[in-house]
């Protein structure tokens, strides 16, 4: 993965125990990815993840640690979070090879970050909403339980076999730019606010609109051009709705 693996970047959040985060940075390098991120990892630096790390502490000491969840993912193109539990209000799933297939794809052209939850709960609402697709490794109905390093050990197992394939695969145009999380959730915001200004919000769930509307632009992940369109369209909204409110005044 000599090529694309500089675009991928595991990121771990909240991780308990240090030696799960020295056990994913084995898994990382023996499938030739480097980049790690921790947010918010309750012990580290470790001498249990060196250890358990054996020879890749070099990924460990490259390891970029932060506290917040979007320091992590900023300018990516692409966000996939992985799950163990389905969500009241489904996102679209891959599994892993398919997962694996899309970020080989698209790492060539721009950042891709592949998101681990906390060992105990996993990714909270907050941040699966950030990510475009979800990916779910299918287990025994009978014993579900997956380590967290085992769980990025399948995934980097897969983008190694996406990576050395040789197939077509799935292509992406070269003049399409997906826009990082930090830019879509500027439109987001806006765009909640717009909606409220014209009163098409249910004042009683408005959060539940703003989930499907986020879902629906986060699966289309709109480039700039794009993107700047949907921001126009919502200043329009913003100032319709300003003058129609003066002239009742």
């Amino acid at each position: 993965m000599t090529r694309v693996s500089d675009s991928i970047r595991i990121v771990l959040v909240g991780t308990t125990h240090p030696g799960n985060i020295g056990a994913t940075a084995r898994a990382m390098k023996v499938m030739g990815l480097e980049r790690l991120v921790l947010v918010s990892p309750e012990c580290y630096p470790s001498g249990e993840a060196t250890a358990m790390a054996s020879s890749a502490d070099d990924v460990l000491a490259r390891a970029l640690v932060v506290d917040d969840f979007m320091d992590a993912i900023a300018g990516c193109g692409l966000v996939l979070g992985t799950t163990a539990r389905l969500r009241s209000l489904p996102q679209p799933l891959l599994d892993p090879r398919a997962a694996a297939e899309r970020v080989v794809a698209e790492a060539g052209s721009h950042e891709v970050a592949l998101v681990f939850g906390r060992e105990k709960s996993g990714l909270n609402n907050e941040e699966v909403r950030h990510c475009n697709w979800l990916v779910n490794i299918p287990t025994s109905e009978q014993y579900s339980s997956l380590n967290l390093a085992q769980a990025v050990q399948i995934l980097a197992y897969e983008l190694h076999l996406a990576a050395i394939g040789g197939g077509p695969g799935e292509t992406v145009p070269p003049d399409w730019e997906p826009q990082p999380p930090e830019r879509l959730e500027f439109f987001f915001e806006r765009l909640e606010v717009a909606l409220r200004e014209i009163d098409f919000l249910n004042p009683a769930q408005p959060r539940r609109l703003m989930q499907r509307l986020r879902r629906l632009y986060l699966r289309a992940r709109p480039d700039e051009n794009e993107l700047n369109i949907l921001n126009g369209i919502v200043s329009a909204m913003l100032e319709t709705a300003r003058e129609r409110s003066e002239e009742k005044d």
